[in-house]
């Protein structure tokens, strides 16, 4: 397709003084900029760029010679200047001319008078035409490559489609509607994403590198930004500043949490993203398979934002460290399991949404201990694991079966089995110390 291009303008020097057979070079650079976006004034640049490089090959410079392009008429001309000297004198057949060859032009002309001659480029020959169809066509997809990488440069960020061109292992080669190559990287595609060539893909402009002035463009489908982009399309009041999306936090293909924020207090956020019966979300969540989205109020209370964004558990106390971005979130038993949620995406997403590190505790009975106080007698990695399963005080180990402990903490036997006899016998010493 590249060479039909060049062809096209190759074709136009061929026949540039046969005007009733050539096209107009107006005509001619309007295909270009269409197809190559580049501009009627560059084209003109880069004809004379190159009409000037072949002359240099052929005279060994291009100095003295003027190049005019006229896209008006569809033509152009070459001229040559140079000083009339005696013809003994001639030493630069580029700068001067001898007295006889000036007088064969015009019979008028003197020693130390300038020249100017036309310069029948047909007449240079074959081998110059095609030197300089060469010429052009690699200034030409210089200037392309270039136009690319501008183009798509200002569009990172921004949702694009391509059809499925080429499967390889690591990535995928997309073609947009003007033939540009988009490239999915496999760590940029969703898990359950198949793709089958042919079949068109949406996906957002993460990066566009520039490598050896060879442009590449980076999509991705896992993106916070492509979630992003999809509320924006799919939701009016967003794309119209009505709505704000304050905070997006993905796990690609698994759940995604979105804090919104409302302009106008006439307008729920929430409602205005889900839609009618789900109507717009749903749209959202096939195009990322099947990913459960949350969408919450955003707040900036950060007590409140981090409450919305554990839901659907319920929060009974939180405190913040705000120096080091942590919070303790303390919970009824029956909502831990909730907030951790499955696989502990809940809790990972909350984290991400707020800024926080979210530490999730159970509320205490006047009995119960929290971990921490054993750390003389237990292991803090140890600690840590049995927090990460939602066990972070000392009943609520004592509560967990022992075989849960062991599978879903990642703990030896005995390890367990030395956690449980020493929180066990904290509360036989407390028993004791009671009875007394």
């Amino acid at each position: 397709m590249r060479q039909g291009k060049y062809a096209l303008v190759s074709n136009y020097f061929f026949m540039a003084k046969k005007k009733e057979v050539a096209p107009s070079l107006i005509d001619t650079f309007g295909e270009f900029q269409e197809m190559k976006n580049i501009n009627l004034t560059t084209m003109v640049g880069v004809l004379e760029e190159s009409f000037r490089s072949v002359i240099a090959k052929i005279y060994g410079s291009d100095e003295g010679f003027n190049v005019i392009v006229n896209p008006d008429k569809g033509d152009f001309e070459i001229y040559r200047n140079r000083v009339v000297v005696e013809d003994e004198e001639l030493e630069d057949d580029n700068r001067e001319i001898s007295l006889t060859e000036a007088r064969k032009i015009d019979a008028s002309y003197e020693v130390g008078e300038e020249v100017t001659d036309e310069v029948i480029f047909a007449k240079f020959g074959r081998r110059a035409i095609l030197n300089l169809r060469q010429t052009l066509a690699s200034k030409i997809l210089d200037l392309q490559k270039d136009a690319i990488y501008s183009k798509f440069k200002e569009m990172e960020g921004e949702i694009v489609s391509g059809e499925v061109y080429q499967l390889w292992k690591k990535e995928i080669l997309l073609l947009d509607d003007d033939k540009n190559e988009l490239l999915l990287p496999k760590d940029q595609q969703i898990p359950t994403d198949f793709y089958r060539k042919g079949e068109t893909v949406r996906a957002v402009i993460e990066r566009v590198d520039n490598t050896n002035n060879n442009p590449k463009i980076i999509v991705s489908r896992t993106s916070e930004n492509f979630l992003r982009r999809l509320f924006e399309l799919e939701v009016p009041e967003i794309h119209d500043g009505l709505i704000v999306i304050r905070a997006v936090a993905r796990i690609p293909g698994e759940r995604a949490k979105i804090a919104v924020e409302s302009y106008d207090e006439r307008i729920d956020p929430v409602g205005a993203c889900v839609g009618v019966k789900g109507s717009r979300i749903h749209g959202i969540v096939r195009e990322l398979k099947n990913e459960n989205i949350d969408v919450i109020p955003y707040s900036n209370n950060p007590y409140l934002l981090i409450q919305r964004a554990l839901s659907p558990a319920k929060v009974s106390t939180i405190r913040l460290d705000d120096n080091a971005k942590r919070a303790e979130v303390f919970l009824h038993p029956d909502e831990v399991s909730l907030a951790i949620g499955k696989g502990g995406l809940n809790i990972k997403l909350a984290s991400k949404l707020t800024g926080y590190e979210i530490d999730v505790y159970r509320d205490l009975d006047e009995n119960d201990i929290y971990l921490e106080e054993f750390k003389d007698e237990i292991e803090s990695w140890v600690i840590d694991a049995l927090k990460n399963i939602g066990c972070a005080t000392a009943m609520a180990v004592l509560d967990t079966p022992r075989e849960k402990l062991i599978e879903k903490a990642d703990l030896e036997e005995d390890t367990v089995d030395h956690v449980l006899a020493v929180l066990r016998a904290e509360y036989e010493d407390i028993e004791e110390s009671s009875e007394e």
